[in-house]
């Protein structure tokens, strides 16, 4: 990997793992979770929209819409003010944790929808794994309180609509420009979270730091994380660019004990490393980007369709832009 593709990395990263905090510095500072994710996604889908519109790439998202609005439905109306909702009641730290068990929702859900991304083998072990890791964090961390519980529900529900949202993309929508297709989701949801957001304002001005936050969230963890995304795939790969899902929650905990002063409990640790640990698996165990062709012999390696080598054996599936939890 290049320095560019490393730099993009490392802030695609960082910028799906901070919403947590923000989100926390939003619904502390007087914003009720409609609002703050109908304000964030305004701000994401008009930069992204002006972005399409000047590239040209929005006439091919005709006769689209009906899966286009799914998508914004599953992985953006729902889990916005879901995780908002969570907040209130969680730390950011157990709320990031929670998310990082969506690449082992999508296994589960590859049990009925999608064939090939059907676990077997070291990828089952993985999502039994991560699905005990699961239980730990809400057996011992998420039963404090009825309210706690219902946080980390409602982040869970999140959860399962980042974790739908990736097969429709693969579906019906992975030929479209990633600027356009997902400037347009962030458009349909902010118009399906508007009578929401109407019904629960705010009873007082938020406070500037939440104002911050809200501008935070829209800029840099929607537009521009998508924005980064898609040039991250064209660079690298999806394979490569997928292992971002192993470092936000890292990021997540890290910005909530250092900033917030959170202390996880034994429950959201263990949790935590049992979830990533079956995410890895359950994803075929991917290599951090760069280690993997090191630690191939080349009678093991074969070309892509790109002309870099990859390992011989299983075909692997390809994320895709969306395909990522994006809190």
């Amino acid at each position: 990997m290049s320095t560019r593709a490393w730099t993009i990395f490392a802030a695609v990263s960082t910028l799906w793992g901070i919403p947590y905090l923000f989100i926390k510095l939003a619904v502390n500072g007087g914003v009720t979770p409609p609002v703050l994710a109908w304000a964030r996604v305004v701000l994401g889908a008009a930069m992204l929209l002006a972005l399409a519109a000047s590239a040209g790439t929005l006439r091919p998202l005709r006769g689209r819409w009906r899966w286009i609005a799914a998508y914004a439905i599953l992985e953006i109306a729902i889990p916005f003010p879901m995780i908002a909702f969570g907040e209130q009641h969680v730390s950011s730290s157990l709320a990031a944790i929670i998310i990082a068990s969506v690449p082992l929702l999508v296994a589960l859900l590859a049990l009925r929808f999608d064939p090939a991304e059907r676990a077997t083998g070291g990828r089952l072990i993985g999502l039994v794994i991560g699905l005990i890791g699961v239980v730990v964090l809400v057996g011992i961390d998420a039963t404090s309180s009825l309210a706690t519980l219902l946080g980390a529900g409602a982040i869970g529900l999140a959860a399962v609509g980042y974790a739908s949202g990736p097969m429709i993309l693969k579906r019906h929508m992975a030929d479209l420009d990633a600027r356009a297709a997902m400037g347009a989701s962030l458009a349909l949801a902010a118009l399906a979270l508007t009578p929401v957001a109407a019904l629960d304002l705010p009873s007082k001005m938020p406070s500037a730091t939440a104002l911050v936050a809200l501008v935070v969230l829209g800029v840099f963890c929607t537009a521009i994380a998508f924005a980064l995304m898609a040039v991250l795939i064209t660079e690298i790969g999806p394979g490569r660019a997928v292992v971002i899902t192993y470092i936000n929650p890292i990021v997540a905990v890290a910005l909530g004990v250092a900033i917030l002063g959170e202390q996880p409990g034994a429950g959201a640790i263990a949790g935590l490393l049992l979830i990533l640990a079956g995410s890895w698996l359950a994803t075929d165990g991917r290599l951090p980007p760069g280690l993997a062709g090191r630690a191939l012999s080349p009678r093991h390696l074969q070309e892509r369709d790109d002309g870099r080598p990859v390992a011989r054996g299983p075909r692997h599936s390809q994320p895709i832009l969306g395909g990522q939890p994006t809190p």
